[in-house]
């Protein structure tokens, strides 16, 4: 009974915790490029049509975007805040989902001075859509060298007026301002092929590696690229790290149950001290009866293992199905049922068994016999 409730809880835990981890990256996972090309020296780098159209020529390539970042101020009824400027092209709906976590109003229009703004943006200005009334201006420091000796003249200035809110998660909503990119160019005094980075989405076979290779020969190796988990590391670190704690965590529960397992065997052991006598005095080894008792503990722990992985892997679809578990009205315990976790605990509880059982029949020896 230990074995299967060490089992089963291992095995919920691991699927409640991959759901969680699955629900976590899908705020960036759909809105991140599947690849992002940047300048490994500078802020900035030129693209010329030649080396557009040998982007396109890639195999892998589905689509991709030019873009330009950068962090400039923005005030709004005597507000200010500092946060990205974000300068996209006509095809960046192709590479990432932005326009599909609208929350209010539309997506900006090419060639126009309409932006996107993000919710947490919004609330902190207490911003309403196309407010003919209160400017939204954009403040972007002058390129150049030396004392400014003019503030007013330190930046170029432009309103502009928005359009939409996107709404995803605390983070994002606080950092992006969606601009047209010959605007972004425009206030950052950048030639028309002058970018900041390169957003690419992949098609499903494409081979990853095979891609970013060709992109570096074709920008003869000065850009960097990131794939979704390179651009989110700390993130994925991070909820990697809680998923090898909580494992550690349930595979102490599981070496506490199995500590039963140890005391059961050598209690049988010293019951059955005169039948493995007799065996012994008949010629049996210690070898062969340390066996005995190391097969029928490792047996139960395979056998409690596969019981407790059903009663989890019932518990698990249930949830998914018929969502028992609630976090909020609305939303239920994200659950995620996979080979991998099966395999995992499988592992878990046979390996313990084992070193468990060994332990334990190792108490028949031929001091005890005597």
């Amino acid at each position: 009974m230990g074995v299967i409730v060490g089992a089963m809880a291992l095995f919920v835990v691991l699927s409640v915790f991959t759901g969680l981890k699955n629900f976590s990256l899908s705020f960036t996972s759909d809105v991140d490029p599947d690849l992002k090309a940047s300048s490994t020296l500078g802020k900035s780098f030129f693209i010329v049509p030649q080396q557009e159209a040998e982007i396109s020529r890639i195999a892998g390539v589905a689509s991709y975007s030019k873009v330009i970042e950068e962090r400039v101020l923005f005030t709004f009824n005597g507000k200010q805040e500092v946060t990205y400027l974000k300068g996209i092209d006509s095809t960046f709906n192709t590479v990432s989902s932005f326009n599909k976590k609208i929350y209010n109003g539309q997506w900006l229009k090419p060639d126009t001075y309409q932006v996107v703004v993000g919710y947490g943006i919004a609330q902190k200005f207490s911003m309403g859509l196309l407010d003919y009334n209160n400017a939204f201006e954009v403040f972007v420091p002058k390129p150049g060298k030396g004392n400014i000796e003019n503030p007013s003249q330190a930046f170029n200035k432009t309103d502009v007026f928005p359009v939409g809110i996107y709404a995803i998660s605390e983070d994002l909503d606080s950092k992006y301002v969606f601009s047209d990119l010959g605007l972004a160019q425009e206030l950052l005094e950048y030639k028309t092929n002058q970018i900041s980075s390169i957003e690419i989405k992949l098609k499903k076979d494409a081979d990853e590696s095979a891609v970013v290779q060709k992109l570096q020969t074709i920008f003869k190796n000065k850009i960097t690229v990131k794939n979704k988990e390179q651009l989110n590391e700390s993130l994925y670190k991070m909820l990697n790290t809680e998923n090898i704690a909580v494992y550690l965590i349930f595979t102490l529960v599981i070496v506490v149950a199995l500590f039963n397992l140890i005391g059961a065997l050598i209690m049988m052991i010293l019951d059955k001290k005169g039948n493995l006598k007799t065996l012994f005095n008949l010629g049996t080894d210690i070898k062969d009866l340390r066996n005995i008792f190391l097969l029928q503990g490792t047996l139960l722990s395979v056998f409690g293992g596969i019981i407790g992985l059903l009663f989890g892997v019932v518990i698990v679809l249930l949830q998914q199905q018929y969502e028992l578990i609630m976090i909020t009205p609305t939303l239920a315990y994200p659950v995620v049922f996979n080979l991998e976790n099966v395999l995992i605990v499988m592992v878990t509880i046979i390996t313990l068994g084992f070193i468990a059982s060994l332990i334990a029949s190792s108490r028949v020896s031929k001091k005890l016999l005597d």
